[in-house]
């Protein structure tokens, strides 16, 4: 079986399970990354030659067809040159774009939504809820139960639907944590929907009296710096620390010494969720407790009281007492961390995410 991936852009920082998509997936992989006259095929390096492009130009004349038509008959062509049999599209948003030039390939779709695609309000109205795209899709991919309901009440088939958490990369689960700092690590994108500077408030009130306690926080956004003038203002500069956008290996590292994950996740004023966060995921797999609110696919993941703490959205008071409960409390950090790495091997590991995605690509390419 010959599999198409299409995402939006190549191999970002903080998208880790498309990468594991490319790698786990175990068919032939074509890697089809960007939108427009700036879409490519990773290692095809002859994908937009003037050789493949010209007689396009000419026949669009000829035709008297709109410039679209050059980019989209280039991708059907790659599809039927790479023997495709089945396609799939990381992000809701991603597959509406390429939905014209799927159909003509006349292939099966499987669409892969992730978190904002299927909630953010405006971003939803502007693919006109999907309607279309779940006409065509073979079957949509939801990350969280939240997200689920969101898509059948936006109109996508429940026989279409499929749930399937993601799972981290396996080196997380060698992780041996040593619980030998009172540290807490936060890492992500800095934006709204990941809240920072409410984590930042609550670990200002669970340190009071925990003067050699330290929250490291790793990522890059817009809230950066919102974030770097709170702390001045809070007077905790010698507490928290911004180590920037960091790689896995390091945060393996940081994990191994730290107390907890935390993450303060809300729901944005446009409507923006996460879908299942694989920090969240990792830190688990890793062994380390997770302190994080009762948002999206977070509470799928993390058995409140049993391998973590979780709380409402914007509770900061309730997120603190989280954090002390750890800081003053050694043991039960463990116990948490010991049950979440066993959850994640049970429920929610890599390998089980692979057969899910494997089993539904396989299913769709023999249903043409």
């Amino acid at each position: 079986m010959n599999i198409a991936i299409f995402t939006p852009s190549k191999n970002p920082y903080s998208e880790t399970f498309i990468q594991a998509h490319k790698h786990y997936l175990k068919e032939n992989i074509y890697y089809y990354y960007g939108s427009g006259s700036q879409l490519h095929l990773e290692g095809a390096d002859g994908f937009r030659s003037s050789h493949k492009i010209t007689p396009l130009k000419i026949k669009r004349k000829l035709l008297r067809k709109p410039y679209t038509f050059i980019n989209e008959q280039l991708i059907v062509n790659s599809l039927k040159a790479n023997k495709i049999n089945v396609v799939l599209a990381e992000y809701g948003t991603h597959a509406n774009k390429i939905l014209s030039v799927i159909k003509k390939a006349n292939l099966p779709l499987v669409v892969h939504f992730h978190g904002f695609d299927a909630s953010i309000i405006k971003v939803v109205e502007n693919n006109n809820n999907y309607k279309e795209l779940f006409q065509y899709a073979s079957k949509v991919i939801a990350v969280s139960r939240k997200m689920t309901q969101m898509l059948l009440e936006l109109g996508c088939p429940r026989e279409k639907l499929i749930y399937n958490v993601y799972g981290p990369w396996p080196e997380f689960l060698k992780v041996e944590p040593k619980f030998t700092k009172k540290q807490f690590l936060a890492i992500g994108r800095f934006t709204d929907k990941k809240a920072p500077y409410y984590t930042i408030l609550a670990f200002k009130k669970a340190a009071e009296n925990h003067s050699d306690a330290k929250l490291i926080m790793a990522g890059d956004g817009q809230l950066l710096n919102t974030c770097q003038n709170l702390i001045r203002y809070l007077g905790i500069e010698s507490q928290v620390e911004f180590v920037g956008i960091i790689t896995p290996e390091k945060f393996r590292h940081l994990l191994t010494e730290s107390l907890g994950l935390v993450q303060h996740s809300i729901t944005a004023e446009s409507g923006d969720m996460e879908g299942t966060p694989v920090a969240v995921l990792e830190a688990s797999a890793a062994g380390i407790p997770v302190i994080s609110t009762f948002h999206a696919g977070i509470p799928d993941v993390i058995k409140n009281g049993e391998t973590g703490l979780l709380c409402e959205e914007h509770d900061v008071y309730g997120m603190a007492a989280n954090m002390l409960a750890l800081l003053e409390n050694i043991e039960l950090a463990k116990e948490f961390g010991r049950a979440g790495k066993e959850n994640i091997l049970k429920n929610f590991s890599m390998e089980r995410h692979i057969q899910v995605l494997q089993k539904t690509l396989s299913e769709c390419n023999k249903n043409l």
